[in-house]
């Protein structure tokens, strides 16, 4: 792998965590520092491994009460919302913080490659349909949750989006 301009070696997944960020991201920093510091802690840990996962193309962004992983509106701008089709996100709540994963709600394999990395990992898997609860972030099999982010590029859930919002059920206002 070539280093890049800093002398470090290039990452394998794509532009640096600087690149990935979006409109929103000023916001990061205030986010992370308004929370208590057990949340804090286990939101910083998640949000690494998030962020090393991450296939290209996504951007983290501060919206309200989230860190949220989106596709930028300049690559999917026709959303139901006229926001950004969020990926992942991580909410910081007063009993626990949860992992609002949208690439495993309704996708089946996802879900169940997750409940059995879980398993292998002897960790509870305390999950609704696409959120993730935990306390702290030894609650988690990190490495599951890596593998979960890593799974689906940017054009492939973009497509699936497309998919589901064109389903002959959907009508648009």
């Amino acid at each position: 792998m070539a280093p890049s301009k800093s002398g470090k070696p290039a990452s394998k997944r794509g532009p640096s965590a600087a690149k990935r960020r979006g409109p929103g991201a000023s916001g990061i920093p205030a986010f992370l520092a308004a929370l208590p510091p057990d949340r804090r802690a286990a939101v910083e840990r998640v949000r690494d491994v998030v962020n090393a996962n991450l296939p290209p193309g996504y951007v983290e962004i501060a919206s309200g009460k989230f860190l949220a992983w989106v596709v930028p509106l300049t690559v999917y701008p026709d959303t139901y919302n006229g926001q950004a089709l969020w990926y992942a996100a991580l909410a910081p709540g007063k009993a626990y913080v949860s992992l609002h994963a949208m690439v495993a709600y309704m996708n089946d394999p996802i879900t169940r490659r997750l409940e059995q990395r879980f398993a292998a990992a002897g960790k509870r898997l305390d999950m609704g349909k696409a959120c993730i609860r935990f306390k702290r972030a030894e609650d988690l099999a990190l490495d599951a949750i890596g593998e979960m982010i890593a799974s689906t590029p940017l054009d492939a859930y973009v497509a699936r989006a497309k998919r589901a919002w064109d389903r002959p059920s959907r009508t648009r206002a």
